[in-house]
């Protein structure tokens, strides 16, 4: 049972930028990631429809028999999250856009949010939202678009720069000092935000909470492989396989395929 394999399900790519924290904090895991491109950007569909997204993704790793499963997608962690968790006998690590520590960190106390239609108007983001930045003036900015890029290879393009100026527009008038990443994809483009915010907008994202959250639980259940081998990556897309096998080409021993899925 250690040595299975941790799932890792997303709406398309993105999500592998939390799956290389998790391979870099535990090296050791298997590892099998399932991109549904095919259906990306999960931001624009409704709660129905994102379950059901996830619970086909879901089955599809419990048949692979992971023993545990992340879902680095913010919009399927905020409408969907609980649904597995009441439905599946095993562990789930979601992802929620890192409010808490930029409220808490704020000199302006204005700090802006940057995520998917879908993640902005969930139930458990406005909780969040209330619980942590009440006394914080908060910016959402929906980046309508950022995903279809990033799916099709185009994250460094001038599409993508002329893009993200108008994005991050609001976010230079109201004077935030923190930009909060609210979708997996996003970590992609960090270093481009930052090129266009002032420097001392300081940019975080949830990846490395994620890892040290598996790190935990893993630990807690007596569920760590102790193998001394590096671990070996199955990374899986259902639309096209170019962008994902790009994004990953620095991580060994991972494999990249297309499924129909």
């Amino acid at each position: 049972m250690n040595k299975n394999p941790i799932g890792f399900f997303d709406s398309g790519v993105g999500g592998t930028s939390v799956w290389k924290e998790v391979i870099e904090l535990l090296p050791h895991e298997n590892t099998i990631y399932l991109a549904d491109s095919k259906h990306a950007p999960y931001g624009r569909k409704s709660r129905e429809e994102i379950i059901a997204l996830c619970i086909k993704n879901t089955e599809y790793l419990l048949s692979q028999n992971c023993k545990i499963i992340a879902v680095p997608c913010n919009t399927a962690t905020t409408n969907a999250i609980s649904y597995l968790r009441s439905h599946y006998d095993m562990p789930f690590i979601g992802i929620e856009p890192a409010i808490k520590p930029a409220a808490l960190k704020s000199d302006t106390k204005k700090i802006g949010i940057l995520a998917t239609k879908g993640t902005l108007s969930s139930e458990l983001f406005n909780k969040t939202q209330k619980e942590f930045a009440q006394d914080v003036n908060t910016i959402e900015i929906v980046g309508t678009g950022i995903v279809e890029l990033i799916e099709a290879g185009k994250k460094d393009s001038e599409e993508m720069y002329d893009l993200l100026i108008k994005i991050t527009e609001p976010f230079m008038i109201s004077g935030i000092d923190y930009l909060v990443l609210g979708c997996s994809h996003y970590p992609y483009i960090k270093d481009r935000l930052q090129e266009l915010l002032p420097n001392r907008v300081r940019i975080i994202d949830s990846g490395a909470a994620v890892a040290r959250q598996m790190l935990n639980i893993l630990k807690a259940k007596n569920m760590l492989n102790e193998s001394e081998k590096p671990g070996d990556h199955v990374l899986y897309s259902n639309l096209q396989v170019q962008t994902l096998n790009s994004l990953t080409s620095e991580i060994a021993n991972r494999k990249v395929y297309l499924l129909d899925f």
